[in-house]
């Protein structure tokens, strides 16, 4: 495996105050490289959602780092926050969340839009993002609206929507959630191969742990508290001896009609 791409120290976060705070993460502290293929699994109400925002940047712990390319993000600004992960991750949902009257093709690009990118014909954002979509398997549904593939299509363009920045991490919440055995075991198949081919890291929460077989690494969160799944099975504590210790994507998913009012569609 690669470097180093992200690490977690002392991650905590905690909601509310005095009697009625709540502690959704507890010291959470982890590493992740480049290329592997990580799933968080846990029980519902454990922590992964909570985890996974903290990682994507969606929300700021309580106290703790998270570390994303040597960049200790818990510093950064909200401005300065939102730019750094529309550039340097990318985000799957349960939901494929894209906007209905863009193309496949648009929906692609919008994330590189948003970042600066053009949406001139023959552009670089178009290439590369037909470059994805024939990767994915969806060329000729390019020109066709979101609303008019189905579940599985959608799921693999929102793989693609993720990858568009070349992102440092992709971040998947329940990538197979909404989809038949069939659809998610296809999807399942397209992430990991993904991994492979372009040494691409992948963080994902799920509960299907069945549907992804063999995976580099698994994360199990329980009660706020973060766990190494090890070979025989039994947990281990995070780095440095630790008790370390997941989101809606943050996708595009501007309202279309304020989005052309702001420039950012066409």
């Amino acid at each position: 495996m690669g470097d180093i791409v992200l690490r977690a120290r002392g991650v905590t976060k905690s909601y509310g105050q005095d009697e009625t705070r709540v502690t959704a993460l507890r010291g959470a502290s982890f590493d992740i490289r480049r290329g592997e293929f990580v799933l968080v699994v846990g029980a519902s109400g454990s922590g992964k959602t909570t985890l996974l925002n903290m990682i994507g940047l969606l929300s700021s712990p309580t106290s703790g780092r998270v570390i994303i390319e040597g960049v200790d993000t818990t510093r950064l600004g909200s401005s300065g926050m939102a730019a750094f992960r529309n550039r340097r991750l990318g985000f799957v949902a349960q939901f494929a969340n894209l906007l209905v009257d863009l193309t496949i093709l648009e929906n692609v690009m919008l994330p590189r839009q948003i970042a600066g990118g053009s949406w001139a014909r023959g552009g670089r954002p178009r290439r590369d993002a037909l470059e994805l979509l024939r990767s994915v398997g969806l060329e000729a549904q390019a020109a066709q609206r979101a609303n008019k593939v189905s579940g599985g299509q959608a799921q693999r363009a929102a793989i693609a929507r993720g990858l568009i920045n070349r992102p440092s991490i992709v971040l998947a919440d329940e990538p197979t959630g909404n989809l038949d055995s069939v659809s998610s075991e296809s999807v399942v198949r397209l992430m990991k191969d993904t991994a492979k081919r372009l040494n691409q890291t992948f963080v994902v929460v799920t509960h299907d742990k069945e549907y992804f077989g063999e995976v580099d690494r698994v994360i199990t969160v329980s009660d706020g508290r973060v766990y190494e799944e090890e070979e025989d099975g039994q947990r281990a504590p995070g780095p440095g001896g630790r008790q370390g210790g997941a989101a809606a994507a943050a996708t595009a998913t501007v309202a279309p009609t304020t989005a052309r009012q702001r420039g950012v569609l066409p």
